[in-house]
């Protein structure tokens, strides 16, 4: 393949791209419809020639048989007054005339037949116009629909969804943290207050036992209702015994305060 032929073809795809991006097809449906109704005119108007020129070759062929009517008179005429020069003069030119009648004839034949033509192809071209023009409108439609669709498939495409997504399922996690926060304030609340009571359960308990102590030491041995009798010669209590007994209780006091 030579150099300008190469070139020549570049040019050309080059040039039939910048057309396919150029035709816009609303306007080009338009100039269509335009095209296709100046062609209408222009047969109209061929159409409107070819019925006038039909119209005066049948009047011209009508004046041929009017004069060959006429010459045929003047012959007979001629004859019955028994002039036969001048019947023989009528009858050349009733010649002359049927010629000329008959070469109107046939273009009289072919002008009807042009005019037929010309009528039925203005009737196609009516109706493809008008048939266009439907087609025309619906194309449009599907246009307007198309368009619609394609944008909306651009900024469908034109979202970041996987970044929505993640943004979503982020503030999903940090409402799940905040739940978890909540439920565990709640529990470690709750554990608080039941330590709480423990402890006075438990100090409870405790304040029982010494006020009992503190009875017992209070009224002596044998007045605890638990506390096993002893034999008469063990109850007597000296001094040195009670002097334990206070240590002791000095003890739990301070094991209380403690605590």
């Amino acid at each position: 393949m030579g150099l300008f032929d190469r070139i020549k073809r570049v040019v050309s795809a080059n040039l039939n791209d910048l057309v396919n991006k150029a035709e816009d097809p609303e306007k080009m449906l338009e100039q269509a419809i335009l095209e296709m109704q100046e062609d209408l005119v222009q047969l109209r108007q061929g159409v409107a020639q070819a019925i006038a020129a039909q119209k005066r070759t049948e009047k011209q062929y009508n004046d041929a048989q009017n004069e060959i009517n006429k010459w045929q008179r003047n012959a007979q005429l001629a004859l019955q007054k028994g002039d036969e020069n001048l019947a023989r003069q009528a009858l050349e030119r009733k010649k002359t005339y049927t010629e000329t009648g008959t070469a109107l004839k046939t273009s009289l034949d072919q002008q009807n037949v042009q005019v037929e033509t010309l009528k039925r192809n203005l009737i196609q071209l009516e109706s493809k116009i008008s048939e266009a023009k439907t087609k025309k409108e619906m194309l449009k439609a599907r246009i307007t629909t198309a368009k619609a669709q394609e944008q909306l498939q651009n900024m469908v495409s034109g979202m970041n969804t996987s970044s929505a997504m993640s943004a979503f399922e982020r503030m999903e996690e940090k409402v799940l943290m905040q739940e978890a926060r909540a439920q565990s304030a709640g529990e470690l609340a709750s554990a608080d207050l039941e330590s709480q009571f423990a402890a006075l359960e438990a100090g409870s308990d405790v304040d029982d036992e010494l006020a009992a102590l503190k009875a017992q030491m209070t009224l002596g041995p044998a007045s605890s209702p638990n506390q096993p009798q002893l034999p008469p010669q063990q109850q007597t209590t000296s001094p040195k015994s009670n002097e334990v007994v206070d240590a002791e209780l000095e003890s739990l006091r301070k094991q209380l305060d403690q605590m």
